[in-house]
């Protein structure tokens, strides 16, 4: 068990030339080689799709949007009938209720003889 090195720290001074920093090559599939960074074709590849997938999304929101904007207009003019029909029968009505009251109104002569009797 003494002939075994501690596993602790280590410190080197910077002078020391017993340091020995290696270059190693490495194959571009060694998991030491791959970085999560993406390459320019990969950027432009994804920035494209993610224009593409905007775009389509967009044409979505556009026809939905133009469709609430068709049943708008179609109630507006619903609206506009209903509102129109409303203030003929409200005339109507009007004119029935003054001829009524012009036919309904009792003449005073006959109704004094009549309850004078």
């Amino acid at each position: 068990m003494s002939s075994r090195k501690s596993s602790g720290t280590m410190i080197i001074s910077n002078g020391s030339q017993s340091v020995v920093v290696q270059d190693d090559e490495y194959d571009e599939y060694d998991v030491r080689t791959m970085s999560p960074r993406r390459n320019s074709a990969e950027v432009q590849q994804l920035s494209e799709e993610a224009r593409n997938d905007l775009k389509e999304q967009a044409k979505v929101l556009q026809t939905s949007l133009q469709d609430i904007v068709d049943k708008i207009e179609k109630v507006k003019l619903e609206q506009e009938k209903l509102e129109a029909g409303n203030k003929f029968l409200q005339s109507y009505i009007g004119e029935l209720m003054s001829t009524s009251k012009i036919t309904s109104a009792p003449s005073r002569t006959k109704g004094k003889g009549r309850n004078a009797r």
